[in-house]
This record gives structure tokens, sequence and C-alpha cells, in this order.
């Protein structure tokens, strides 16, 4: 018979070969003690060198569960509480009129909910790094790079988030659309109370005192650099896809509270037992309890199972107990942490290669080790019904100014999703909201309506789109 192990590395292997990726490192613990491990390919495929749990990756958005661990640690020392407005610390911050930046507070920030639409600001941020990257020469990423200002500084995110001219989506904490410039002003924030730096601030208070040796924001303070991955991702050569080694880190000295941190398995093993011990109850060796706690509360809701906490991604109704998750991508990136207090199991993914779906392997690994099918569905959807006319109601074109853009197309009586070349059937569970399968993953697809009923905007790889045209192709 074949044992759950089993059954999981055959499931990741397949997995990462279908994705291509040159390679990746999984562990997984219970109560503390490694309950599996995997390694996957090589850190650098052209000279064949080995992968382990403390080979350093990119983690990119994990990042911010650090910096909201930041935040409730000076709330904890009376510094600042989450509940204070974002201008009491930048009281040159502003977005949209001058009285709603005024509701706008630290927990807004923290739960991607200030009400600010999708803004293109992170490129700006990283637009130094990615302009030298012959991965990024000659692709689209290229020109959409010389439509955004150079951003340095906090005061120049500032500066060019007060001139945005997109509409704001609602008032603040009425709408959850993730929002990396707001994370990256998180880390402003901690520099005006703490006086230290972001990066000075989490080595000292986090990384630190938890023993995270092989955790950094540049690979340069590594004592050791040859255990590092190389960088590869998907670029398009004479009209073929392929995946290159792509070594230049993509870096936001503006931005780096919202996803520039590289780490191991090991080191993030060891920061997952804060929220598993804090979920318990139990005093962690950097943060209480309570405000373990208060970041695993689902405060805005992002699909129909998942809702957002601070930093974290939360499922109160996982078939296992609350699921505490958190991803991150970047070019060369694809990451994942995970946690099920309640099983006390904690686990990381890590991938070299940008694009591959390790919250599959997340559930991959969940349903195995729980006696399921690897990638059995985690939910069941009672049918629901939407009524043919009601169906062309969703039709059109849907954007943001981050780059992305979707169409919803009805054809046969159905709703399809058209986006990156590929088309979606959508499966109707609740009023406004869809689902659609992506290899074994189950994306939900929701619709927002203004005062009179209209639909005007959708969610889509958790931002909200906003609806240009009646038109799909239009």
């Amino acid at each position: 018979m074949t044992t759950w192990k089993e059954q999981f590395h055959s499931y990741a292997q397949q997995l990462l070969d279908e994705g291509k990726a040159p390679g990746a490192a999984i562990a997984v613990a219970r109560d503390g003690e490694l309950l599996y491990e995997g390694t996957f390919g090589f850190r650098d495929r052209e000279q064949q060198l080995p992968l382990s749990l403390d080979t350093v990756f990119g983690i990119a958005s994990i990042t911010k569960s650090f910096t909201c661990v930041a935040i409730m640690q000076l709330q904890e020392a009376g510094k600042l509480s989450v509940h204070d407005p974002v201008v009491k610390y930048l009281p040159e911050f502003r977005a949209g009129d001058h009285e709603l930046t005024a509701r706008m507070t630290i927990h807004h920030f923290m739960t991607h909910t200030p009400g600010i639409a999708p803004m293109p600001y992170l490129d700006g941020a990283m637009r130094r790094s990615m302009e030298n990257d012959p991965a990024v020469i000659g692709t689209k990423a290229e020109e959409e790079l010389k439509t955004v200002p150079y951003l340095n500084t906090y005061e120049e995110v500032m500066e060019a988030i007060a001139g945005f001219e997109g509409k704001p989506l609602s008032e603040p904490g009425g709408a959850f659309s993730y929002n990396n410039d707001a994370y990256g002003l998180l880390g402003a924030i901690i520099e005006r109370v703490s006086n230290q730096t972001y990066e000075n601030y989490v080595a000292t208070h986090i990384l630190r005192p938890l023993g995270m040796n092989r955790t950094v924001f540049s690979v340069d303070e590594l004592a050791d650099q040859d255990d590092v991955t190389v960088l590869y991702t998907n670029k398009r050569i004479d009209d073929e896809n392929q995946i290159i080694a792509a070594p230049i880190w993509h870096d936001a000295p503006a931005m780096r509270a919202a996803g520039f941190l590289k780490s191991t398995v090991n080191d993030l093993l060891a920061y997952l037992e804060i929220f598993r011990l804090g979920a318990a109850g139990k005093p962690t060796p950097i943060l209480s309890a309570d405000s373990v706690r208060q970041m695993l509360t689902p405060f805005a809701r992002m699909d129909g199972h998942r809702s957002y906490g601070y930093g974290l991604m939360v499922s109160p109704a996982f078939p296992d107990g609350l699921l505490v998750e958190h991803g991150g991508s970047l070019k060369g990136i694809s990451s994942h942490i995970f946690s099920v207090p309640d099983q006390g199991i904690t686990g990381v993914i890590l991938v070299n290669l940008d694009g591959v779906s390790v919250r599959e392997l997340v559930l991959g690994f969940l349903n195995s080790y729980f006696a399921r099918p690897a990638g059995a569905p985690l939910y069941a959807y009672d049918p629901y019904e939407v009524a043919d006319e009601q169906l062309s109601l969703y039709e059109g074109r849907y954007s943001s100014q981050e780059w992305v853009s979707a169409s919803i197309v009805k054809s046969d009586g159905r709703l399809f999703l058209e986006v990156d070349g590929l088309s979606y059937p959508l499966v109707p569970v609740q009023k406004d909201s869809f689902i659609f399968q992506k290899r074994d993953s189950i994306p939900w697809v929701e619709f927002f309506r203004n005062e009179d009923g209209q639909i005007v905007r959708m969610s889509y790889g958790l931002r909200q789109l906003t609806r240009e045209s009646t038109k799909a192709l239009a």
C-alpha cells in the first residue's frame, strides 16, 4: 500500500516536473519535529548543484508576515496602535481626498483594505534592478517599466500615490484588494516609530532572536554565499517559451517590507513555531500569544474560504482545522508557508522558478497526510443557478493599473474567464461568486456592484479589477 509520504512525494514530483521547476525544497514539521523533507532538482541547474533545507531562496511576499510581526511588537511596546491613522506617522501620505486619507489606519494597510485600487508602483520601486536584467530586456515588462517613475525612497512612493488617478474602491475597510504599496509604507512606519531602518529592525527583533542566521534582505550579508539558489524564469526566445537562468535579484529599497527577504526551509520552520505556539495560547520568544491570535483573525474576506489577517491568510473552515498560510512570487521565486495549528503542523515550500503552483503542493501535502487523494477538492459546492439573462450582466473587460486584465464572455449559456490567452469555464456558487478549475486548484472570481446594482468590478488574483467595458474584446 502507498504511504502518505510516497503519495505526496510522487504528486510533488509530477507537479514540479510539469512546471519545469529547476529546484525545490520542502519540509513539514509536527510539534516542531520534522515529519517530511524532500529536495527536488538543483539550486544551480547548469552545474547540477544540490539543494538542502539550508539553501537560501527568495521568499517574496512571505516577508509581509514579518512586517506585521514588527508592527505587533511595536504595539506591545506601546509605541503605536494598529488602529492609529496612517497619517499620524506619515503626515505626507495622501490617497484620494484628505478626509478619506485620514480614515485609513495601520490595520487597513495590514489587511489590504485601505480601499485603494491596484497601483503600478512596486515596479517603480524595483525599476533600477529590473531595467538592467537580461531576463527583462526585450519583454513586455521592459516596456511597462518605462511608464513608471523611479521610486527609490518612501517619500517618492508617497508622492506617486498622491498623484494616482485611479478611483478608490471603497471606504477604508470596505474592500479587500492586495496592495504591495501599502505594505511598503508599513516599513516607513516601522522606521519612524523605532528609529531604526526597517531591515535593521527585522534583523534585530525577529531574525536574530529566532536564530534565523540565513535569512537576509541581501545575499551579500551571508557568511556562506555558496548554498544560495540561482533564480530561473520563463522567457520567450525565438517564439518559444524557455526557462533561463536569471541570477539578478530584483530589489525595491522603498518597498522591502512588501516582499524582499531571502530565507531557507529550516529558518522558516523556526519562524512558523511563533504561530503554532501563539495559536495555542503559549508564549513565543518574540510575540505574545494575544498578538499572534490577533494576526490570525480573519479580518478581511478574500474569497469563499479564505480571509486575510495580518500578513497571513487564514481559512477557518479548513477540513483539518484553521489553515494559516501565505505565498510569495517574484522573478525566480515561488514560495509558500503554512500551518494547521490545531494539528501542530508547520510547513515550507520554496522553488527557484516563478509561476509554479506551490499552493497546490500545500494542499497536496495536507490531503495526503490526512488520508485523502493528493489532488482532492477540499470543499463541496451546492448547485447554484443563474438565469441566462443574468449571465450577460457580468460580461465585459476588466483591468487594473497593475497591468492585469481579464475578460468575461458568455457562450452557450455559460460564462468563461479569458486571461493570459487561456479560457476557463466559470461555475456559479453564490450570488455574484463563481469558481473555476486550474489544474488541482479552484480559484474564486467575485463580482462587485455599485449602489445602483450595476456590476463595476471583479476579483481576480487577489486584486479587484475595474470594469472597462461591457464588451469583452472592446
